[in-house]
């Protein structure tokens, strides 16, 4: 019984220090682990140019294998350590981390003289490691919620866009035609979106005085259709951000933490609490 109890508690603390960041081991666990994410970021593109990789590779394979056990630990280590372990492994982070861990062992595992370039596909995996920052990120979610909230009017917007585009597209095939470029009316929707977004590679112009009259209105309507998807968004941030001054009254009275709930994971929990808001599970103390 008093093995069990430990084993728990054992459980409970490396909970603690992997899923929170109030306790002081929790918060060093984190930055150690936002240092190591942005250097396996660094090491994979040290490994892409070819002749640092090429004069370094030995020390760079023996810093990458020490990384990925580093990773593989702590992915063992969430799993052992919460409840329900399948909330976790189906979660976004928890796919993320198993991507960013596994593509030096499959590099090892389907090693073979037929599968070379597909072993370094897998390699490129690694850079999903970096997706990892994201849950450290205070004002992500905020961001999150107010493109959320956005999507209705943004996509209203995008297929707004799309019209013109086609419509535009079509009236520079007919006017331009082949000779300029314009061979078919898909490349004539690509050239009118490239204008209008003002990125202008320069590989389709036109001619004619109407075609260039044309596409100095898309260019001149492109900065304003840039500004548009932005101030939508700004707008639900904005709303949100006075939505949440206008409780302060209330958060000062009740502090929300960042213990995690160890069956379901969930994070923002009061002081006070007890119980998840989530699923009802008793939360550690």
């Amino acid at each position: 019984m008093k093995d069990e109890k430990s084993k728990i508690d054992w459980k409970n603390k490396l909970h603690e220090i992997i899923y929170e960041a109030d306790t002081r081991e929790g918060k060093l666990f984190d930055i150690l682990l936002i240092i190591i994410i942005i250097f396996s970021v660094i090491l994979i593109m040290l490994e892409s140019v070819k002749s640092f990789d090429a004069n370094h590779h030995d020390i760079l394979l023996t810093l990458e294998w020490i990384v990925t056990i580093f990773f593989t630990i702590e992915y063992i280590a969430r799993i052992v350590c919460i409840k329900k372990p399948l909330k976790y492994i189906f979660s976004f982070y928890g796919i993320i981390d198993f991507l960013s861990t596994i593509p030096l062992y499959l590099s090892y595992i389907l090693a073979g003289s037929q599968v070379l370039l597909a072993v370094r596909a897998f390699r490129l995996l690694r850079v999903f490691r970096i997706l990892k920052l994201v849950q450290f990120l205070g004002e992500a979610s905020q961001l999150g919620k107010a493109l959320k909230a956005s999507r209705a009017k943004i996509t209203v917007f995008l297929f707004a866009v799309l019209i013109v585009s086609v419509m535009l597209g079509t009236l520079m095939y007919i006017i331009e035609g082949d000779e300029a470029g314009f061979t078919s009316i898909p490349t004539s929707i690509y050239w009118t979106i490239v204008t209008l977004t003002t990125v202008g590679y320069g590989d389709i112009a036109p001619i004619t005085p109407i075609g260039q009259f044309i596409a100095t209105v898309i260019m001149l309507l492109g900065y304003g259709i840039i500004a548009v998807p932005t101030g939508i968004v700004t707008v639900e941030f904005g709303k949100r951000a006075k939505k949440g001054s206008g409780d302060e009254s209330i958060e000062h009275f009740v502090h929300v933490n960042t213990q995690a709930c160890p069956s379901c994971g969930k994070e923002g929990h009061r002081d006070d609490a007890k119980h998840c808001f989530n699923c009802g599970s008793f939360l550690n103390e």
